[in-house]
């Protein structure tokens, strides 16, 4: 089963968005700023994927799976950039690249490509671990982190502001975007975490705080 449509794409290296997150987004650049006006004056939305190639000459290739992103919040300031905030309805994965006349650039793309809907909770054993990595690299990093208002986040919620926020490159974002199950994608972070951790501390294992 396939769905396409046309969308406005940003490809902004290491934002990445999940079905049901949001993601605040600061825009400037004068042709996002189009991009904004165009998606809030159509459908209201962006799709959000990573570029191959970490260069800005707007012609990067891209990764082949992404997220399309409502506009849920907006703030237009007095001039002319944006605060936005997203909220993830659909990954997708991109059928080809439209020739737009547009300063920015947009994409047809196949948002049934994948299973989002909401997933079931994760073992207890495998949330227990994913908190403890992420207070384990909270304390590597010297972060302030409310680490009681993150055990009420459900799991998958946890699993994927982790995601979105963790100093990870975009090849390990994107390997975190394009896993088909919320078991896999916490999987896969406990790894990062630990990989992380590990780079930031030389190796020297570090306990969490007790909080």
């Amino acid at each position: 089963m396939s769905r396409t449509i046309r969308v406005p794409i940003f490809p902004l290296p290491g934002a990445i968005l999940f079905p049901r997150s949001q993601l605040p987004l600061h825009i400037f650049e004068p042709r996002y700023r189009e991009m904004v006006r165009d998606a809030i004056d159509g459908p209201g939305r962006i799709a959000m994927v990573q570029p191959l190639r970490l260069d800005d000459d707007n012609r990067a290739p891209l990764y082949p799976v992404g997220c399309v992103g409502e506009v849920v919040g907006i703030e237009e300031l007095e001039d002319g950039r944006f605060n936005i905030v997203l909220l993830g309805s659909n990954r997708f994965r991109l059928v080809r690249e439209a020739e737009v006349n547009t300063a920015y650039r947009s994409a047809d793309v196949d948002i049934e490509a994948f299973d989002d809907e909401e997933p079931p909770p994760l073992a207890m054993i495998q949330r227990a671990e994913v908190e403890r990595e992420a207070k384990r690299l909270g304390d590597a990093m010297g972060l302030a982190v409310d680490w009681a208002a993150v055990a009420r986040l459900d799991d998958e919620l946890l699993v994927n502001a982790i995601a979105q926020v963790a100093p990870f490159d975009v090849g390990a974002k994107q390997a975190l975007l394009e896993q088909q199950t919320l078991n896999g994608r916490a999987d896969l972070l406990v790894q990062l975490m630990q990989f992380h951790r590990m780079a930031v501390t030389g190796g020297v294992e570090i306990e969490p705080t007790l909080q």
